[in-house]
Parts: C-alpha cells; structure tokens; sequence
C-alpha cells in the first residue's frame, strides 16, 4: 500500500482491492489558470466526502507544486501528532510517463472507492485532458473577474456579451462528442460541468452584475451550471500548514463570524455539487 495511505488516521478501503464491477464517481478540479483556489476547493470537498462515510481518493496530476497531497500529508502529520482520529481521504501524486499510465491509474483508484478525486495541474497538458474527458463531475473554480472568465468564454469590450467559446469551453464541448460516441458499455453517465465562483468577497458591484450576466449567457450556450465557491478568507491560507480544515470543528481553536460563514460555505458548495450518493445531510465533524 502507498505510504501516504491515511489508513491510521481514518478506516478506508486499501487500494488495489476491488469491488466487483465498481466505478468510482469521479470529480475532476480543472482550470488552466493558476490562483483560482482549485486546490483548496478540491481538498476541502474531498474532506467533506470523507466526513459523509464515502471513501474518497484523490490524484495530484501536478507532481512538482502537488498542493493536494502536500495538504494531506499535512493533515496526516497533525493527526499522528496530536493523536487524532478524522476522516481523510487518500491521496497519490500521479507520476506516470503516458496517458495509458494515467487511465490505469484511475481504474485502479476508483476500483476500491465511492468517489475519485483529480486535482489537475494550472496548465494545459495531455494528462489535464484526458482527465478532463474522464471527468462525471467537472468542477471549475473561477475568481469573479474577466480574466478569469476569458478561459471559457470572450466577451465584447463595449457591451460584455459573449463573443465566442475559449480553449477551455471547446475542449469540454469536444470530451462531451466523444463520450456520446461511446458504445453503451463504455458508456458513462453526461458529465456534469460546474463553474464555481470563487473569492467574491471584494468584487465591485458593477462588474459582478456583468460577469453573472456573461455567465448566464455562457452556461445556456454551453451547458453548464454556475454555484458559489469559497470567498477571500485568510482561514483557507492559514490551515494549510496543519491540513485541517473547517470542518473539523473542536481542533480549529477559537472559531470567529468568518469561520462559521465560511463553513458554510463549503456545505452550500458541497450540496450544490449534487453528487450522487449522497443524503440531504450537510457534512458535519465527527467527535474526537
């Protein structure tokens, strides 16, 4: 079994045990552009997962920065040291040479899980894509400006509609053609694309209306659904070091107003990802 296996930490599936004919729901966190907290985003949902009874594993597919597993590497370290006992997913950083490397990590993984999470690197890459087309849900965090949104879509200077599809939105259109191309046992089910609006706190009113308007033409021309993220907050930055997160309540210290609405947050986000398996219930910590 890999090392980083937070089978100390928390009870899983050991990897490479599978269960007969089982797929893993698989979430991809993708953007080609770097500092839209994806990584946070990514590890703060595959928390919540765990803290729901799923078994959760995740793929770091950036081997240089690999911020996900570095996140949990931290959070397993603050466990064995504070002698604590909450629900971590499994994490590896993929390191293989090819995108067959890639498929066969990923049927490997999702062998032995209920949920399969990909944290995709900043950046275009065969890998990036090919997780991308691989992906049931798609989740892609934005920060609420323009430049941002010129990933998906380019809007006019003067009247901000939407002018043409970007690099991005073509590559998912063209990974739905080929998933409906698939035969039926190959078949999975229509990806489920979410754009999620990340660090909204300190965004003037104005260009927020416009950026809302220009999403909303977007997701009726493309065919995705828009959620609120993760705002601006300081607390994301600071748990990084201990790999915790906010909810694990009881091991966070004094919590402030900002904690709790950020907690919340993260359970909007999470109910709104609608994933399948999963009850009506917001995550919640479980006791020490």
């Amino acid at each position: 079994m890999p090392p980083s296996a937070p089978t100390a930490a928390f009870p899983q599936t050991k990897p490479g045990v599978p269960a007969p004919h089982h797929h893993a729901h698989r979430i991809v966190f993708a953007n080609e552009k770097g500092g839209t907290g994806k990584s946070t985003t990514a590890v703060h949902v595959a928390v919540a997962l765990a803290y729901q009874g799923a078994r959760v594993a995740s793929l770091d597919l950036d081997p240089r920065q690999r911020t996900m597993h570095r996140y949990i590497e931290n959070r397993l370290g603050t466990l064995e040291k504070r002698g604590l006992t909450l629900p971590t997913p499994y994490c590896e950083v993929f390191r293989g040479e090819t995108t067959g490397d890639l498929i066969a990590a990923i049927r490997r993984l999702e062998a032995s899980y209920d949920f399969l999470i990909i944290d995709n690197p900043g950046r275009d890459d065969p890998f990036a894509r090919l997780a991308v087309e691989h992906a049931d849900t798609l989740v892609t965090p934005m920060n609420d400006s323009f430049v941002d949104f010129d990933l998906i879509g380019q809007v006019d200077a003067e009247t901000f509609k939407v002018k043409k599809l970007s690099f991005f939105a073509e590559l998912i259109w063209e990974a739905r053609l080929k998933r409906s191309r698939m035969t039926i046992e190959q078949r999975r089910p229509e990806m489920d694309w979410i754009v999620v609006r990340n660090r909204t706190g300190h965004v003037e009113a104005r260009n927020m209306a416009r950026l809302q308007k220009a999403l909303g033409e977007m997701a009726k021309r493309v065919g995705f659904r828009v959620t609120h993220g993760l705002s601006e907050r300081v607390i994301y930055r600071e748990l990084f070091p201990s790999g915790l997160t906010l909810l694990d309540k009881g091991h966070l210290g004094e919590l402030g107003t900002s904690h709790l609405v950020a907690r919340q947050e993260l359970r909007a986000l999470v109910k709104a990802l609608a994933l399948p398996g999963l009850g009506r219930d917001q995550p919640e910590a479980a006791p020490a």
